[in-house]
């Protein structure tokens, strides 16, 4: 036999084998690989964006799902939350739907791990489960805190600092919905056409093809689809809002008059498709922080005090500084001090586990794919062949 007719004959439990680890391997081993982002998230993100570091501009997140549409929902919720801590963008979550309520905590809670600095009631506002979506909805077009009354934690929203310049849709001019059927629908028919409210859904894969028609109309102006949309998403948070410049000082609050300083950068499509993003989106490990010695001066002169030890961790090649981060003792890391640990660790561009799930799921389910399809390539030839043989006999 040849090798076509011992494949027709393989025991297919053989095949289920080699599919199951064409998924676990690239899940247990990582491996860098590139998400061309798509228009549809492009426009979300620059529309979340265009809200950095304003007082009179706010999001508000509906978490419509339950448990079971997690892995593909959840990391675009952590994504995008992760984008508005980064950038300042004042945000507000709530649900119709009342096992969505544990997750918009879990959410929270997950990526607020990260960044000490972000406070509830502050910089985002919990309303928690809200039944009755229509009257919600309806309601927070004329005045959120009237609506609302309380968020989740029982507090009066009218007394809370985040509500300082949010009155209505006017500021709080942007809807996400996140869910596994059909998303967005009320914010759609009945906030859009009365208020004027931008709306963008995070959407199953398989629900996709069912939104597209309302991006064509405008009705929608972004949508995450899939596990694909939230690794772009996660592409374009690493790219842009989490960026740091080696010799920028982000420790200041405000500046001189009195304003916030906000990280990373303005998006850029140019940037998307510069050599030097490559670095920026690795999702192996890194530990070593590379700069220019104009960058690496301008980065140790922000830390006096650690200055000794980062000179006797550096090493130069090809003309570059390197500071390994992994040589850093809990000792050393005691000496330097949290902030300087944390910069120079954020400036090995190595990222966090939790905030690039999304790309490597892809990198799992772009490994299996390409496995089935050469099953079903391999499978086909085998099978004209055996026919042709049999015709020819």
């Amino acid at each position: 036999m040849n090798i076509f007719e011992r494949l027709q004959q393989l025991d297919r439990r053989y095949i289920y084998i080699v599919v199951a680890l064409a998924i676990i391997i690239p899940l247990m081993i990582p491996y860098n690989s590139d998400n061309v982002t798509s228009p549809p998230t492009e426009n979300l993100y620059q529309m979340i964006d265009s809200f950095a570091g304003r007082e009179d501009r706010a999001i508000v997140l509906s978490f419509y799902h339950d448990a079971s549409t997690m892995p593909e929902l959840f990391p675009m919720e952590v994504a995008i939350l992760r984008h508005c801590f980064e950038r300042n963008v004042k945000v507000f979550t709530l649900t119709w739907f009342a096992s969505g309520a544990p997750i918009i905590d879990y959410a929270i809670n997950n990526v607020k791990e990260e960044y000490p600095n972000i406070k509830s009631g502050v910089d985002y506002c919990n309303f928690g489960y809200k039944p009755q979506a229509l009257a919600m909805v309806l309601g927070m077009g004329d005045n959120i805190a009237n609506t609302m009354n309380t968020d989740a934690e029982g507090r009066k929203l009218e007394s809370l600092p985040i509500m300082k310049g949010i009155n209505n849709y006017n500021e709080m001019n942007l809807a996400i919905e996140f869910s596994g059927s059909s998303a967005g629908v009320t914010w759609m028919y009945y906030a859009r056409p009365k208020f004027g409210l931008n709306v963008a859904v995070g959407v199953t894969a398989v629900m996709a093809a069912d939104e597209y028609p309302y991006l064509q109309s405008g009705q929608l102006i972004g949508m995450l689809a899939g596990l694909k949309g939230a690794a772009e998403y996660e592409k374009l948070v690493d790219v842009f809002a989490a960026y740091r410049e080696p010799g920028r000082d982000y420790t200041i609050v405000t500046d001189a008059d009195g304003k916030k300083m906000l990280p990373g950068r303005p998006f850029g499509r140019e940037i998307l498709n510069d050599e030097s993003t490559k670095k920026l989106i690795n999702i192996t490990t890194q530990t070593e922080a590379k700069f220019t010695p104009e960058d690496y001066a301008a980065f140790i002169a922000k830390y006096p005090e650690a200055q000794t030890i980062f000179n006797s961790l550096k090493t130069e090649s090809d003309g570059m500084v390197i500071v390994d981060a992994s040589k850093i003792t809990p000792q050393l890391r005691e000496q330097m001090g949290e902030i300087a640990y944390a910069d120079i660790n954020r400036m090995t561009r190595n990222i966090i586990y939790k905030f690039k799930v999304a790309r490597i799921g892809m990198n799992a389910q772009s490994v299996a794919h390409i496995m089935i399809i050469v099953f079903i390539i391999l499978g086909n030839v085998g099978y004209f062949i055996q026919k042709a043989r049999a015709v020819k006999n």
